[in-house]
């Protein structure tokens, strides 16, 4: 299983980036990058889980880690351009 690249957490908010390789229809491999945006939380058995939707107080926190990929991505973009 891939590693991801970069992982930003604040609190229970977490965005992981992933990058997997993708093959076009001339047989060229590319890379695409991606980006989950998880919340943990514990069940009522005490377990950890995970889950794509968001609580209004989530929100500043779901602002401050796609902030933080898009930042990541953009500059690891940049560097790779020169």
């Amino acid at each position: 299983m891939n590693e991801p690249i970069k992982k930003f957490k604040c609190g229970s908010i977490s965005a992981t980036i992933w990058e997997n390789q993708q093959i076009n229809s001339k047989g060229e491999s590319f890379s695409v990058k991606s980006v989950v945006i998880e919340r943990s939380y514990k069940d009522k058995d005490d377990n950890w889980q995970k889950s794509s939707s968001f609580r209004v107080q989530d929100l500043p926190k779901v602002n401050l880690v796609c902030q933080e990929s898009f930042k990541f991505l953009q500059l690891d973009d940049d560097e790779n351009k020169n």
